[in-house]
């Protein structure tokens, strides 16, 4: 699980300094360690990571300086603020150089300490969260994305275009076709890349804890809520927020996500600061929003708000021709991972996957190849390998006679069927949600046996 605490270690030879400053930051809300020198901090750096490292300068064996320096060697994104009773103009200028974050003078103001801790946080979180953005994009690779079908290339031709901009992007398409992915391509592309990305899925959240999630708050604004916590829309600040599944929020959050959208700030829950926010909105829908709107059951002041530029991802079915190279690249990435050495899929299986719907998109495709490998012990996959095909063999009614519709309401039936009609199970074997299964079983007439 991600640690969402920061974490500061606070070093100095005082006692009563590291006691008080210990108690003060324990209060509002962060995870504290202390040291009593250099080489005490170097030693529990050895094991344990730090967001903010508060160090005096004058201390014996080791002054703040050379910790600082020994830090940074280690972890070149710890955030340092160095404290003096003895201050220079030198010394202030020696650390800054050397890369502290900030310097203080003793007595300080402990409101001042702490306003420069949180902007030391803040900036830690943004660069760890670039960080892990960029890891994500590079596993993920390219294929995913694009593709040499018109539809993929139109995606990618739109995507380009409204990068660098700051409008806001609706990204419509089936469950499974990559809309994330997309979204992160238009945030990497954008003059906000080296802000932070912050997704939020909107469907998975009931409304309560969704408003929590996406506007923060206080500490004691309900039970359970034993810290001060900022929301999504606060993260995102200086970057991009993500909403996914924007079609299942309830009234109540559209009312206060319009709010936020038009005036540019917010309040965490159980607070009364407007806090001011910078963040560029992409949003993906796998519902007709315009229906959704006539129906009232959603907003069209906020519809309009964010399909200011739109991107329509087609379905897997209706690109056949990048099938086959985003199999072959799920082929290549999850065989390297489990040391398989499996080389391509049998005639039989390209075949399959050419005339197969896939209900889930991309997301079923990578899901069936990831199990497949699994079982197979051969050079190739073989259709019996696949969990798609009945029985571990092809499905003679599975024929090309059939239409894709019929062919993916024998699939679902047949999914479910399995499952004993566990919805969850699948959905996850299907490489979509509940609420697209749910839909498509209504569509189809699908009821529980």
């Amino acid at each position: 699980m991600t640690r969402t605490v920061p974490r500061l270690l606070i070093v100095d030879d005082e006692l009563h300094v590291r006691e008080s400053l210990s108690h003060w930051f324990t209060e509002d809300g962060y995870e504290v360690e202390t040291a009593s020198g250099g080489h005490e901090a170097l030693a529990l750096l050895g094991h344990k990571s730090f967001d903010v490292i508060i160090s005096d300068i004058k201390m014996p064996k080791m002054d703040g300086l050379e910790l600082q320096r020994r830090v940074h060697e280690k972890d070149p994104n710890v955030a340092i603020v160095l404290v003096t009773a003895y201050a220079s103009v030198d010394t202030a200028v020696q650390a800054l150089k050397e890369g502290a974050y900030d310097y203080l003078v003793k007595p300080f103001d402990p409101e001042e300490l702490s306003k420069v801790v949180a902007k030391a946080c803040e900036k830690v979180t943004l660069a760890k969260e670039n960080t892990a953005l960029k890891e994500k994009l590079a596993k993920a690779g390219p294929t995913i994305v694009t593709g040499s079908s018109p539809g993929m290339k139109k995606v990618m031709e739109l995507a380009e275009m409204v990068a660098p901009t700051d409008t806001s992007v609706l990204i419509r398409g089936e469950s499974g076709t990559g809309k994330e992915l997309v979204a992160r391509l238009i945030h990497m592309r954008s003059g906000r890349s080296f802000g932070p990305m912050v997704a939020v899925n909107c469907g998975a959240l009931q409304e309560n804890i969704l408003e929590s999630e996406l506007f923060g708050h206080e500490k004691g604004a309900f039970t359970g809520a034993v810290n001060r916590r900022k929301g999504k829309i606060e993260l995102a600040d200086g970057g991009t927020l993500f909403l996914d599944e924007i079609g299942d929020i309830t009234p109540k959050v559209q009312v206060e996500l319009l709010r936020a959208l038009e005036d540019r700030k917010i309040t965490r829950l159980g607070g009364g600061q407007e806090i001011p926010v910078d963040f560029r909105l992409v949003c993906a829908t796998n519902k007709d929003l315009e229906k959704a709107v006539e129906a009232g059951t959603f907003r069209d002041d906020l519809f309009f708000r964010i399909n200011v530029f739109t991107i329509t991802i087609p379905p897997l079915r209706e690109r056949p021709e990048d099938i086959l190279p985003i199999a072959e690249h799920f082929l290549q990435r999850y065989a390297g991972a489990m040391g398989r050495r499996v080389t391509g899929f049998s005639r039989e299986v390209r075949d399959f996957f050419l005339r197969y719907p896939w209900p889930g998109n991309v997301r079923e495709l990578a899901n069936a190849i990831e199990r497949a490998l699994v079982v197979c012990r051969d050079q190739e996959i073989q259709l019996e390998h696949l969990p798609l095909v009945k029985g571990g063999s092809h499905n003679e009614e599975d024929d090309d006679s059939q239409s894709l519709s019929s062919l993916e309401e024998k699939h679902i039936r047949r999914v479910l069927k399995q499952s004993g009609f566990n919805v969850t199970q699948a959905a996850k074997t299907l490489g979509i949600d509940r609420v697209t299964l749910y839909n498509k079983m209504r569509k189809f007439g699908i009821e529980r046996e």
